[in-house]
Protein backbone atom coordinates (compact mmCIF):
# COMPACT_ATOMS: atom_id res chain seq x y z
CA UNK A 1 0.00 0.00 0.00
CA UNK A 2 1.29 3.36 -0.97
CA UNK A 3 0.64 6.56 0.81
CA UNK A 4 -0.77 8.36 -2.03
CA UNK A 5 -3.39 5.42 -2.26
CA UNK A 6 -4.93 6.99 1.19
CA UNK A 7 -7.16 9.52 -0.33
CA UNK A 8 -9.90 12.07 1.21
CA UNK A 9 -12.26 10.00 -1.18
CA UNK A 10 -11.19 6.80 0.24
CA UNK A 11 -11.80 7.90 3.52
CA UNK A 12 -15.21 9.46 3.12
CA UNK A 13 -15.97 6.56 0.62
CA UNK A 14 -15.59 4.07 3.94
CA UNK A 15 -16.90 6.88 6.49
CA UNK A 16 -20.43 8.12 5.20
CA UNK A 17 -22.48 4.88 4.74
CA UNK A 18 -21.38 4.29 8.23
CA UNK A 19 -22.79 8.09 9.24
CA UNK A 20 -25.98 7.23 6.76
CA UNK A 21 -26.29 3.69 8.78
CA UNK A 22 -26.25 4.92 11.83
CA UNK A 23 -28.31 7.48 11.72
CA UNK A 24 -31.30 4.54 11.55
CA UNK A 25 -30.51 3.26 15.04
CA UNK A 26 -32.78 6.33 16.34
CA UNK A 27 -35.55 5.42 14.20
CA UNK A 28 -35.88 1.60 15.09
CA UNK A 29 -36.51 3.22 18.65
CA UNK A 30 -38.89 5.36 17.87
CA UNK A 31 -41.26 3.13 16.01
CA UNK A 32 -40.83 0.24 18.61
CA UNK A 33 -41.94 2.82 20.71
CA UNK A 34 -44.15 4.52 19.09
CA UNK A 35 -46.40 0.92 17.94
CA UNK A 36 -46.71 -0.54 21.39
CA UNK A 37 -47.62 3.13 22.72
CA UNK A 38 -50.46 2.61 20.31
CA UNK A 39 -51.83 0.09 22.85
CA UNK A 40 -53.45 2.76 25.20
CA UNK A 41 -51.33 1.45 28.00
CA UNK A 42 -47.65 2.33 29.74
CA UNK A 43 -46.97 -1.05 30.25
CA UNK A 44 -46.31 -2.40 27.27
CA UNK A 45 -43.70 0.55 26.64
CA UNK A 46 -41.86 -0.12 29.60
CA UNK A 47 -41.80 -3.74 29.10
CA UNK A 48 -40.36 -2.98 25.86
CA UNK A 49 -37.97 -0.59 26.98
CA UNK A 50 -36.12 -2.14 29.97
CA UNK A 51 -36.41 -5.81 27.72
CA UNK A 52 -34.32 -4.34 25.35
CA UNK A 53 -31.80 -2.53 27.25
CA UNK A 54 -31.15 -5.70 29.38
CA UNK A 55 -30.37 -7.62 25.98
CA UNK A 56 -28.83 -4.56 24.25
CA UNK A 57 -26.08 -4.96 27.64
CA UNK A 58 -26.08 -8.96 27.59
CA UNK A 59 -24.80 -8.87 23.57
CA UNK A 60 -22.60 -5.52 23.89
CA UNK A 61 -20.42 -7.25 26.08
CA UNK A 62 -19.29 -9.61 22.52
CA UNK A 63 -18.92 -5.88 21.21
CA UNK A 64 -15.10 -6.76 21.14
CA UNK A 65 -16.44 -9.46 18.17
CA UNK A 66 -17.03 -6.36 16.13
CA UNK A 67 -13.46 -3.91 17.10
CA UNK A 68 -11.33 -6.90 16.82
CA UNK A 69 -12.32 -8.48 13.47
CA UNK A 70 -12.08 -5.10 11.77
CA UNK A 71 -9.06 -4.56 13.29
CA UNK A 72 -7.16 -8.29 12.60
CA UNK A 73 -9.28 -8.60 9.48
CA UNK A 74 -7.73 -4.84 8.04
CA UNK A 75 -4.05 -5.66 9.23
CA UNK A 76 -4.13 -9.30 7.05
CA UNK A 77 -5.89 -7.59 4.26
CA UNK A 78 -2.70 -5.01 4.41
CA UNK A 79 -0.58 -7.83 4.68
CA UNK A 80 -2.29 -9.43 0.94
CA UNK A 81 -2.98 -12.54 3.09
CA UNK A 82 -6.64 -13.23 2.05
CA UNK A 83 -6.69 -16.77 3.79
CA UNK A 84 -6.36 -15.22 7.01
CA UNK A 85 -8.96 -12.64 6.26
CA UNK A 86 -11.25 -15.92 5.68
CA UNK A 87 -9.94 -17.28 9.04
CA UNK A 88 -10.79 -14.42 10.86
CA UNK A 89 -14.08 -14.25 9.44
CA UNK A 90 -14.85 -18.27 10.46
CA UNK A 91 -13.12 -17.63 13.63
CA UNK A 92 -15.66 -14.48 14.32
CA UNK A 93 -18.86 -16.52 13.32
CA UNK A 94 -18.01 -19.33 15.59
CA UNK A 95 -17.17 -17.15 18.47
CA UNK A 96 -20.54 -15.67 17.84
CA UNK A 97 -22.87 -18.62 17.52
CA UNK A 98 -21.28 -20.64 20.56
CA UNK A 99 -22.03 -17.49 21.80
CA UNK A 100 -25.55 -16.80 21.59
CA UNK A 101 -26.15 -20.54 22.71
CA UNK A 102 -24.16 -20.19 26.17
CA UNK A 103 -26.37 -16.59 26.40
CA UNK A 104 -29.56 -18.85 25.31
CA UNK A 105 -28.41 -21.88 27.62
CA UNK A 106 -28.13 -19.61 30.49
CA UNK A 107 -31.17 -17.44 29.72
CA UNK A 108 -33.13 -17.81 33.57
CA UNK A 109 -30.36 -16.96 35.81
CA UNK A 110 -29.15 -13.59 33.17
CA UNK A 111 -32.89 -12.29 33.09
CA UNK A 112 -33.18 -13.10 37.14
CA UNK A 113 -29.61 -10.87 38.02
CA UNK A 114 -30.93 -8.15 34.99
CA UNK A 115 -34.34 -7.26 37.04
CA UNK A 116 -32.11 -7.47 40.15
CA UNK A 117 -29.69 -5.02 39.01
CA UNK A 118 -32.81 -2.71 37.15
CA UNK A 119 -36.06 -3.91 38.68
CA UNK A 120 -39.06 -2.74 37.30
CA UNK A 121 -43.10 -3.12 38.29
CA UNK A 122 -44.65 -6.45 38.34
CA UNK A 123 -46.70 -6.02 35.65
CA UNK A 124 -43.87 -4.47 33.49
CA UNK A 125 -41.70 -7.74 34.31
CA UNK A 126 -44.15 -9.96 33.45
CA UNK A 127 -44.28 -8.35 30.02
CA UNK A 128 -40.92 -7.72 29.74
CA UNK A 129 -40.03 -11.49 30.46
CA UNK A 130 -41.81 -12.51 27.61
CA UNK A 131 -40.38 -10.14 25.48
CA UNK A 132 -36.59 -11.26 26.25
CA UNK A 133 -37.83 -14.89 25.94
CA UNK A 134 -38.93 -14.30 22.14
CA UNK A 135 -35.70 -12.38 21.66
CA UNK A 136 -33.18 -14.50 23.31
CA UNK A 137 -33.79 -17.17 20.27
CA UNK A 138 -32.00 -14.46 18.07
CA UNK A 139 -28.54 -14.36 20.67
CA UNK A 140 -26.43 -16.13 18.15
CA UNK A 141 -27.46 -14.11 15.21
CA UNK A 142 -27.23 -10.49 17.29
CA UNK A 143 -23.51 -11.71 18.53
CA UNK A 144 -22.80 -13.33 14.75
CA UNK A 145 -23.66 -9.42 13.23
CA UNK A 146 -20.55 -7.86 15.19
CA UNK A 147 -18.60 -10.51 13.14
CA UNK A 148 -19.80 -10.07 9.76
CA UNK A 149 -20.15 -6.30 10.20
CA UNK A 150 -16.16 -5.75 11.16
CA UNK A 151 -15.29 -7.72 8.52
CA UNK A 152 -16.92 -5.61 6.02
CA UNK A 153 -15.76 -2.40 7.62
CA UNK A 154 -11.85 -3.88 7.30
CA UNK A 155 -12.47 -4.86 3.74
CA UNK A 156 -13.88 -1.27 3.50
CA UNK A 157 -16.91 -2.07 2.08
CA UNK A 158 -19.52 -0.35 4.39
CA UNK A 159 -21.88 0.23 1.67
CA UNK A 160 -23.02 -3.64 2.10
CA UNK A 161 -22.66 -2.46 5.92
CA UNK A 162 -25.11 0.33 4.82
CA UNK A 163 -27.59 -2.25 2.89
CA UNK A 164 -27.38 -4.88 5.83
CA UNK A 165 -28.63 -2.31 8.19
CA UNK A 166 -31.52 -0.51 6.38
CA UNK A 167 -32.68 -4.35 5.66
CA UNK A 168 -32.81 -5.56 9.38
CA UNK A 169 -34.27 -2.20 10.34
CA UNK A 170 -36.58 -2.28 7.83
CA UNK A 171 -37.51 -5.47 8.05
CA UNK A 172 -38.09 -4.81 11.78
CA UNK A 173 -40.12 -1.55 10.97
CA UNK A 174 -42.28 -3.34 9.02
CA UNK A 175 -42.74 -6.63 10.76
CA UNK A 176 -43.70 -4.19 13.77
CA UNK A 177 -46.67 -2.17 12.19
CA UNK A 178 -48.16 -5.48 10.81
CA UNK A 179 -47.75 -7.82 13.89
CA UNK A 180 -48.46 -5.31 16.57
CA UNK A 181 -50.91 -2.84 14.67
CA UNK A 182 -52.44 -5.27 12.04
CA UNK A 183 -52.24 -8.87 14.23
CA UNK A 184 -52.54 -7.54 17.60
CA UNK A 185 -49.95 -9.25 18.80
CA UNK A 186 -48.89 -6.75 21.36
CA UNK A 187 -45.17 -6.70 23.23
CA UNK A 188 -44.77 -10.09 21.46
CA UNK A 189 -45.29 -8.56 18.42
CA UNK A 190 -42.16 -6.55 18.71
CA UNK A 191 -39.71 -9.27 19.52
CA UNK A 192 -40.83 -11.56 17.14
CA UNK A 193 -40.42 -8.80 14.50
CA UNK A 194 -36.68 -7.99 15.92
CA UNK A 195 -36.22 -11.69 16.02
CA UNK A 196 -36.84 -12.18 12.43
CA UNK A 197 -35.07 -9.00 11.27
CA UNK A 198 -32.33 -10.72 13.05
CA UNK A 199 -31.85 -13.89 11.44
CA UNK A 200 -32.75 -12.79 7.85
CA UNK A 201 -30.38 -9.96 8.91
CA UNK A 202 -27.22 -12.96 8.76
CA UNK A 203 -28.47 -14.43 6.17
CA UNK A 204 -27.88 -11.43 4.28
CA UNK A 205 -24.71 -10.61 5.86
CA UNK A 206 -23.42 -13.99 4.86
CA UNK A 207 -24.40 -13.61 1.42
CA UNK A 208 -22.77 -10.20 1.61
CA UNK A 209 -19.33 -12.21 2.34
CA UNK A 210 -19.94 -15.20 0.59
CA UNK A 211 -16.55 -14.73 -0.78
CA UNK A 212 -15.53 -16.38 2.33
CA UNK A 213 -16.87 -19.54 1.00
CA UNK A 214 -15.22 -19.73 -2.21
CA UNK A 215 -12.67 -22.45 -2.21
CA UNK A 216 -11.64 -24.74 0.02
CA UNK A 217 -9.91 -22.05 2.92
CA UNK A 218 -12.60 -21.87 4.69
CA UNK A 219 -12.95 -25.09 5.81
CA UNK A 220 -9.13 -24.84 6.68
CA UNK A 221 -9.44 -26.30 9.99
CA UNK A 222 -6.04 -25.85 11.21
CA UNK A 223 -5.74 -22.51 10.25
CA UNK A 224 -9.02 -21.37 11.97
CA UNK A 225 -7.52 -23.46 14.74
CA UNK A 226 -3.85 -22.04 14.75
CA UNK A 227 -2.71 -21.52 18.53
CA UNK A 228 -0.76 -18.60 17.51
CA UNK A 229 -3.66 -16.72 15.89
CA UNK A 230 -6.25 -18.25 18.14
CA UNK A 231 -4.18 -16.38 20.89
CA UNK A 232 -4.06 -13.17 19.05
CA UNK A 233 -7.77 -12.80 18.82
CA UNK A 234 -8.52 -13.88 22.19
CA UNK A 235 -6.11 -11.18 23.56
CA UNK A 236 -7.52 -8.64 21.69
CA UNK A 237 -10.97 -9.49 22.59
CA UNK A 238 -10.06 -9.44 25.83
CA UNK A 239 -8.67 -6.21 26.43
CA UNK A 240 -11.47 -4.68 24.29
CA UNK A 241 -14.06 -6.15 26.51
CA UNK A 242 -12.38 -5.04 29.64
CA UNK A 243 -12.16 -1.39 27.71
CA UNK A 244 -15.54 -1.60 26.97
CA UNK A 245 -16.89 -2.46 30.26
CA UNK A 246 -14.75 0.61 31.84
CA UNK A 247 -16.65 2.98 29.36
CA UNK A 248 -20.12 1.59 29.77
CA UNK A 249 -19.62 1.70 34.28
CA UNK A 250 -18.20 5.27 33.50
CA UNK A 251 -21.29 6.47 31.62
CA UNK A 252 -23.85 4.17 34.24
CA UNK A 253 -21.47 6.32 36.83
CA UNK A 254 -22.61 9.57 35.19
CA UNK A 255 -26.92 8.35 35.09
CA UNK A 256 -26.58 7.15 38.93
CA UNK A 257 -25.08 9.95 39.97
CA UNK A 258 -27.09 12.74 37.99
CA UNK A 259 -30.35 10.68 38.99
CA UNK A 260 -29.42 11.74 42.73
CA UNK A 261 -30.30 15.12 41.58
CA UNK A 262 -33.99 15.11 41.33
CA UNK A 263 -36.35 14.47 38.93
CA UNK A 264 -35.41 17.81 37.30
CA UNK A 265 -31.75 17.22 36.22
CA UNK A 266 -32.13 13.81 35.75
CA UNK A 267 -34.39 14.39 32.84
CA UNK A 268 -32.76 17.28 31.40
CA UNK A 269 -29.20 15.18 31.48
CA UNK A 270 -31.43 12.38 30.08
CA UNK A 271 -31.96 14.51 26.83
CA UNK A 272 -28.62 15.77 26.53
CA UNK A 273 -27.26 12.74 26.31
CA UNK A 274 -29.20 12.29 23.21
CA UNK A 275 -26.81 15.08 21.63
CA UNK A 276 -23.91 12.60 22.98
CA UNK A 277 -25.37 10.02 21.56
CA UNK A 278 -26.09 11.87 18.05
CA UNK A 279 -22.61 13.12 18.29
CA UNK A 280 -20.89 9.79 18.64
CA UNK A 281 -22.98 7.74 15.69
CA UNK A 282 -22.10 10.86 13.48
CA UNK A 283 -18.85 10.88 14.29
CA UNK A 284 -18.18 7.12 14.58
CA UNK A 285 -17.93 6.48 10.54
CA UNK A 286 -14.53 8.73 10.81
CA UNK A 287 -13.27 6.39 13.44
CA UNK A 288 -14.20 3.21 11.47
CA UNK A 289 -12.34 4.60 8.13
CA UNK A 290 -9.58 4.53 10.43
CA UNK A 291 -9.80 1.29 11.32
CA UNK A 292 -10.00 0.07 8.06
CA UNK A 293 -7.37 2.15 7.10
CA UNK A 294 -4.86 2.27 9.77
CA UNK A 295 -5.22 -1.52 9.94
CA UNK A 296 -4.53 -2.02 5.81
CA UNK A 297 -1.16 0.67 6.42
CA UNK A 298 0.18 -1.67 9.46
CA UNK A 299 -0.06 -4.54 8.21
CA UNK A 300 1.42 -3.46 4.30
CA UNK A 301 4.62 -2.63 7.27
CA UNK A 302 3.80 1.21 5.67
CA UNK A 303 4.02 4.13 8.51
CA UNK A 304 3.62 6.81 5.80
CA UNK A 305 0.64 5.22 5.03
CA UNK A 306 -0.87 4.82 8.56
CA UNK A 307 0.49 8.38 9.38
CA UNK A 308 -1.86 9.82 6.25
CA UNK A 309 -4.78 7.83 7.29
CA UNK A 310 -5.05 8.57 10.76
CA UNK A 311 -4.61 12.12 9.85
CA UNK A 312 -6.91 12.30 7.31
CA UNK A 313 -9.67 10.56 8.68
CA UNK A 314 -9.25 12.55 11.76
CA UNK A 315 -9.61 15.80 9.50
CA UNK A 316 -13.01 14.53 8.27
CA UNK A 317 -13.89 14.06 11.59
CA UNK A 318 -12.99 17.51 12.84
CA UNK A 319 -15.14 18.68 9.68
CA UNK A 320 -18.14 16.52 10.86
CA UNK A 321 -17.89 17.73 15.17
CA UNK A 322 -17.77 21.41 13.92
CA UNK A 323 -20.76 21.03 11.94
CA UNK A 324 -22.57 19.17 14.79
CA UNK A 325 -21.69 22.23 17.00
CA UNK A 326 -22.63 24.70 14.42
CA UNK A 327 -26.21 22.62 14.93
CA UNK A 328 -25.70 22.17 18.14
CA UNK A 329 -25.49 26.16 18.83
CA UNK A 330 -28.01 27.27 16.44
CA UNK A 331 -30.69 24.80 17.06
CA UNK A 332 -29.83 23.11 20.56
CA UNK A 333 -32.56 24.82 22.53
CA UNK A 334 -35.31 24.12 19.65
CA UNK A 335 -34.44 20.76 19.74
CA UNK A 336 -34.35 20.88 23.83
CA UNK A 337 -38.50 22.06 23.30
CA UNK A 338 -38.93 19.03 20.68
CA UNK A 339 -37.77 16.72 23.39
CA UNK A 340 -39.90 17.57 26.10
CA UNK A 341 -43.00 20.29 26.96
CA UNK A 342 -42.10 20.37 30.37
CA UNK A 343 -41.08 23.88 31.46
CA UNK A 344 -38.93 23.32 33.95
CA UNK A 345 -36.78 20.60 32.52
CA UNK A 346 -36.40 22.68 29.09
CA UNK A 347 -34.68 25.19 31.50
CA UNK A 348 -32.28 22.97 33.27
CA UNK A 349 -31.42 21.54 29.76
CA UNK A 350 -30.40 24.90 27.82
CA UNK A 351 -28.61 25.32 30.78
CA UNK A 352 -25.90 22.71 30.31
CA UNK A 353 -26.79 23.38 26.41
CA UNK A 354 -23.26 24.77 26.40
CA UNK A 355 -21.49 21.22 27.21
CA UNK A 356 -23.02 19.81 24.72
CA UNK A 357 -21.69 22.56 21.80
CA UNK A 358 -18.18 21.87 22.61
CA UNK A 359 -18.50 18.19 23.45
CA UNK A 360 -18.04 17.02 19.65
CA UNK A 361 -14.80 18.53 19.24
CA UNK A 362 -13.76 17.78 22.79
CA UNK A 363 -14.85 13.82 22.34
CA UNK A 364 -13.58 13.67 18.51
CA UNK A 365 -10.44 12.98 19.75
CA UNK A 366 -10.23 10.27 22.00
CA UNK A 367 -13.29 8.17 19.12
CA UNK A 368 -10.44 8.73 16.56
CA UNK A 369 -7.77 7.56 18.55
CA UNK A 370 -10.80 4.21 19.76
CA UNK A 371 -10.59 3.66 15.72
CA UNK A 372 -6.83 4.36 15.06
CA UNK A 373 -5.76 1.92 17.84
CA UNK A 374 -8.26 -0.57 16.97
CA UNK A 375 -7.03 -0.68 13.57
CA UNK A 376 -3.29 -1.33 14.70
CA UNK A 377 -4.83 -4.10 17.54
CA UNK A 378 -3.12 -1.74 20.31
CA UNK A 379 -5.91 -3.43 22.36
CA UNK A 380 -3.16 -3.45 25.44
CA UNK A 381 -2.66 0.19 25.01
CA UNK A 382 -6.61 0.64 24.90
CA UNK A 383 -7.04 -1.26 27.83
CA UNK A 384 -4.05 0.49 30.05
CA UNK A 385 -5.03 3.77 28.86
CA UNK A 386 -8.95 3.30 29.55
CA UNK A 387 -7.53 2.11 33.33
CA UNK A 388 -5.81 5.28 33.89
CA UNK A 389 -8.80 7.59 32.17
CA UNK A 390 -11.48 6.01 34.34
CA UNK A 391 -9.15 6.59 37.81
CA UNK A 392 -8.96 10.18 36.68
CA UNK A 393 -12.67 10.34 35.74
CA UNK A 394 -13.45 8.64 39.43
CA UNK A 395 -11.05 11.47 41.15
CA UNK A 396 -12.86 14.44 39.40
CA UNK A 397 -16.15 13.34 40.22
CA UNK A 398 -14.97 13.54 43.96
CA UNK A 399 -13.18 16.80 43.54
CA UNK A 400 -16.02 18.49 40.97
CA UNK A 401 -19.41 17.30 42.45
CA UNK A 402 -19.58 18.75 46.01
CA UNK A 403 -18.65 22.07 44.42
CA UNK A 404 -20.15 22.45 41.19
CA UNK A 405 -22.95 19.87 41.63
CA UNK A 406 -24.41 18.92 37.71
CA UNK A 407 -22.04 21.17 35.83
CA UNK A 408 -19.28 19.35 37.91
CA UNK A 409 -20.56 16.01 36.90
CA UNK A 410 -20.95 17.44 33.12
CA UNK A 411 -17.08 18.68 33.84
CA UNK A 412 -16.01 15.19 34.98
CA UNK A 413 -17.29 13.63 31.28
CA UNK A 414 -15.84 16.13 29.12
CA UNK A 415 -12.45 16.18 30.77
CA UNK A 416 -12.95 12.17 31.26
CA UNK A 417 -12.51 12.16 27.55
CA UNK A 418 -10.07 14.49 27.13
CA UNK A 419 -7.86 12.15 29.20
CA UNK A 420 -8.55 9.51 27.16
CA UNK A 421 -7.24 10.87 24.26
CA UNK A 422 -3.82 12.16 25.95
CA UNK A 423 -3.72 8.45 27.26
CA UNK A 424 -3.52 7.45 23.88
CA UNK A 425 -1.87 10.11 22.19
CA UNK A 426 0.75 8.96 24.65
CA UNK A 427 1.13 5.63 23.03
CA UNK A 428 0.68 6.81 19.54
CA UNK A 429 4.73 6.68 18.28
CA UNK A 430 4.92 3.13 19.61
CA UNK A 431 2.05 2.51 16.99
CA UNK A 432 3.22 4.35 13.99
CA UNK A 433 6.90 2.64 15.14
CA UNK A 434 4.82 -0.59 14.43
CA UNK A 435 4.58 -0.39 10.93
CA UNK A 436 8.57 0.16 10.22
Amino acid sequence: MKASEITHRRVLNVAIPIVISNATYPILGLVDTGVVGQLGDAVPIGAVGIGAIILSAIYWIFGFLRMGTSGLVAQARGAGDGAETKAIFIRGMIIGITAGVVMFALQIPLFWASFQIAPASAEVEVLAQSYMEIRIWGAPAAISLYAITGWLIAMERTRAVLLLQLWINGVNVALDLWFVLGLDMGVEGVAVATLIAEWTGVALGLWLCRGNFMGGEWRDWARIFDRVQVRRMASVSGDIMIRSVLLQASFMTFLFLGAKMGNVTLAANQILLQFVSITAYALDGFAFAAEALVGAALGAKNRAALRRAAILSSLWGLAGGVLLMAVFLIFGGAIIDIMTTAPDVRIEAKAYLWWMVIFPIIGLPSWMFDGIFIGATRTRDMRVAMLQSTAVYVAILFVLMPTMGNHGLWASLTIFNIVRALTLWRYYPALEAKAA
